[in-house]
């Protein structure tokens, strides 16, 4: 079981920063896929950020240059730094585990944080 806890959220003008933070129960090196998702109201639960196991780094196009995966293997945290927030923005975001144990794979998530872009 990989039990994850994010904090960060808030409401920032267009133009601001945040960093969601996310606590994860076991070492973050045995995840296969560690990273962020998101969800706004009516609309589909989209990846944002993604660290593989192999340390590739996969960003959502919309966010590329803008927000900025990493880990702290030793705190067994994942962090998004998100800088030039936009109204579109705004969803509840999710820190997301994807490991495999035995050849069988399980997807673990967070409450989520409230992220909200507004002038």
């Amino acid at each position: 079981q990989v039990q994850l806890v994010e904090s960060g959220g808030g409401s920032v003008q267009p133009g601001g920063s945040l960093r969601l933070s996310c606590v994860v129960s076991v070492d973050i090196a045995s995840i296969d896929i560690l990273g962020w998702y998101r969800q706004a109201p009516g609309k589909t639960f989209d990846s944002v950020a993604l660290i593989f196991k192999d340390g590739t780094i996969d960003y959502r196009d919309s966010v590329k240059g803008r927000f900025t995966i990493s880990g702290d293997n030793a705190k067994n945290e994942v962090y998004l730094e998100m800088n030039n927030l936009k109204s579109e923005d705004t969803a509840v975001y999710y820190c997301n585990a994807y490991r495999r144990v035995n050849g069988l794979g399980k997807t673990f998530r967070g409450q989520g944080t409230q992220v909200t872009v507004s002038s």
